[in-house]
């Protein structure tokens, strides 16, 4: 990696000695969403000097009492990330109270229309979370979820499966000549979600694909997935069609 926070050119040996305060910005953010493995190998930093530096930098004054709604809404980002254990780290929070707050979320359940916001953090969350941690997450049952992630052509990240089942590798479908064909007809006009619906693949995959096979859209289609983009900036209301029902 080059001209990266951790140097012009990152050494394959775990790096050691003093941490900057780039690394040490750089492990406020990840910790606690990524697990420690991860968090080394990016940083280039033995596992061991991680969670020892996590220690350190969470080490602040314990808060106990009414959690903020703020504090709420933060906690959804690391239900199924962490631990109990780590959020408390990073929260300030005892361990009790965390499992606590999780347990109130779990038991709120709405239903009805999912909105922008809520569909945008779904895809973002989708990959590396099961559908009972979602389900907590946006206070939905995990049917809701799973018509959701079907409707939007969703997978899981193929590391994410690897983890939960322990296994070294993860069997796709091979891609047919007839669906690579069908691919380069619709890739350049078609959005990516249509594709996916028409082959029965996530959307992933058909990204994954097409970037393969070198494969590009029109500009016509790129200038209309940018006036959308632009739109869903400003649109903050209820998606059509994407609800409960």
């Amino acid at each position: 990696m080059k001209g990266g926070i951790w140097g012009p050119e990152r050494s394959k040996a775990p790096r050691r000695g003093r941490w900057s305060q780039a690394e040490i910005g750089r492990l406020r953010e990840l910790y606690g969403l990524r697990d420690d493995e991860s968090i080394a190998k990016e940083m280039c930093r033995p596992v061991e000097s991680v969670q020892k530096m996590a220690e350190q930098i969470f080490a602040t004054t314990r808060r106990t009492g009414p959690w903020t709604a703020g504090e709420v809404e933060r906690l959804k980002q690391y239900i199924g990330a962490s631990t109990p254990e780590v959020i408390g780290r990073v929260f300030g929070r005892p361990i009790e109270e965390v499992q606590f707050q999780i347990n109130e979320l779990a038991r709120a359940k709405r239903s009805g229309v999912w909105s922008q916001d809520e569909i945008v953090a779904f895809k973002r969350l989708y990959g590396t979370r099961t559908e009972a941690d979602l389900a907590i997450i946006f206070g939905r049952t995990e049917e809701s979820v799973q018509r959701l992630s079907l409707k939007l052509c969703l997978a899981k990240d193929k590391a994410f499966v690897r983890k939960l089942q322990g296994t070294a590798s993860t069997k796709m479908p091979r891609w047919s000549d007839a669906e690579i064909e069908r691919l380069k007809e619709l890739y350049s006009t078609s959005s990516n979600l249509e594709i996916a619906q028409a082959l029965n693949r996530s959307v992933k995959s058909v990204v994954s694909k097409a970037h393969n096979l070198g494969l590009k859209k029109s500009s016509n289609r790129l200038q209309e997935m940018g006036r959308q983009n632009v739109n869903l900036r400003y649109k903050r209301s209820e998606i059509e069609g994407v609800s409960d029902e």
